[in-house]
């Protein structure tokens, strides 16, 4: 799925540590590990199991994978299973009034997000660009970058990157 160790650990509440002996065949998962570690990659038992390479086109609430921090005041969810094996990866990203996202480092990839609803300022190059309700932005992620909410209600950004990132 292209994730380093720290991003499935973080996505998993597992350490790296955790992850690096899992992949060497070091640990065995509980079942409920295995299961939290399917469900973060968009996948269930059964589907990890059967090999069964029938891909969906339309996808429900039911196949959105949700992740919460607290102490940034920000919640993410992949709308896509499996996105992370695909060209871009499409998430609803969930800002609290306040809230911001993780500062995410530069790499070689595209970033497009739509801001549905508030108002957020994209923190790009040591630039603020204040983006509103209804209005988009796209970038090159060469440098350091980050979102935060600024105004007084709960911001949602549909966001996707390219290659996935999340």
């Amino acid at each position: 799925m292209n994730l380093t160790q720290e991003e499935l650990g973080g996505r998993c509440d597992l350490s790296k540590g955790f992850i690096s002996q899992l992949e060497r065949d070091k640990v065995s998962p509980s079942i409920a590990t295995l299961v939290d570690i399917l469900e973060c990659l968009g996948s269930n038992p059964k589907e990890f199991f059967s090999g069964d390479e029938n891909e969906s086109v339309v996808y429900t609430r039911e196949d959105i994978f949700s992740r919460v921090n607290e102490d940034l005041g920000l919640r993410i969810d992949w709308l896509i299973p499996n996105a992370q094996k695909n060209m871009m990866e499409p998430i609803l990203l969930k800002l609290a009034p306040g809230g911001r996202s993780e500062t995410y480092p530069p790499y070689e990839g595209e970033v497009f997000g739509y801001v549905l609803a508030g108002s957020v300022v994209l923190y790009l190059n040591g630039r603020k660009n204040r983006v509103k309700h209804g209005e988009s932005f796209y970038y090159k992620a060469n440098d350091p970058h980050y979102i935060q909410n600024i105004g007084k209600a709960e911001a949602s950004i549909l966001w996707v990157t390219c290659p996935p990132s999340f």
